[in-house]
């Protein structure tokens, strides 16, 4: 039987370009976009995508239902959280003083409040091609150079209280979290459907990785 992977539509996202670049790199996968808890139990591998305001997507997630199929999912599968996917695996966002999940120990800052951006003149959002710096050895970096260039659209960034959950750094200008990693869950800030060839190098490898 095909593998079942599943991209979770909560009605948030730019799901289809998710699912055309899962649909090229794992060709003999049930790549699926669903809104059905059951489905997300049902699948191999979960893949938890989001664009928008960090209010907006979880009133989205909590009105769904999907909360729990969720959960269940990042306990228990290979799970992949992308943008604010990732950003809503933590305990509140800046962003509307939201709460998330509160599934990985941390929060969701601004780049204004830094105010290092604007000092830099740089603007918010961060938005376009940027390095990846990796901070420790990962199934999902595997074929990836150290520094590869992926593509990012975000005003927030995720401010793990745990150093062992960042899994790469980039600069805008100071260093934040990129991407985290956590026994079977791995989530990025940036988009790997948008990033050319690294990013379809890690969605490969998330579609055959093992935790």
């Amino acid at each position: 039987m095909a593998q079942r992977i599943a991209i979770v539509d909560y009605g948030m996202g730019n799901l289809r370009s998710v699912e055309k670049a899962l649909v090229h790199v794992a060709p003999t996968a049930a790549v699926a976009i669903t809104a059905d808890p059951e489905a997300i139990r049902a699948a191999d591998r979960v893949v938890f995508p989001g664009q928008g305001a960090m209010p907006d997507c979880m009133r989205c997630l909590a009105e769904s239902g999907l909360g729990e199929a969720l959960r269940e999912a990042a306990a228990s599968k290979p799970f992949l959280g992308l943008c604010i996917g990732l950003q809503m695996l933590f305990e509140r966002s800046d962003e509307g003083d939201t709460p998330g999940l509160g599934l990985l120990p941390g929060e969701v800052l601004a780049f204004a409040r830094a105010g290092q951006t604007r000092e830099a003149g740089l603007k918010i959002p961060h938005m376009g091609w940027n390095e990846a710096w990796q901070t420790r050895p990962h199934a999902l970096w595997k074929g990836i150079a150290d520094g590869a260039r992926f593509y990012f659209v975000h005003s927030y960034y995720c401010a793990p209280r745990d150093e062992s959950l960042t899994a790469a750094i980039s600069r805008y200008p100071h260093a934040f979290t990129s991407a985290i990693s956590r026994d079977n869950i791995f989530a990025t800030q940036f988009h790997p459907e948008k990033s050319s060839a690294a990013g379809l190098a890690l969605l490969e490898n998330f579609a055959s990785w093992t935790p």
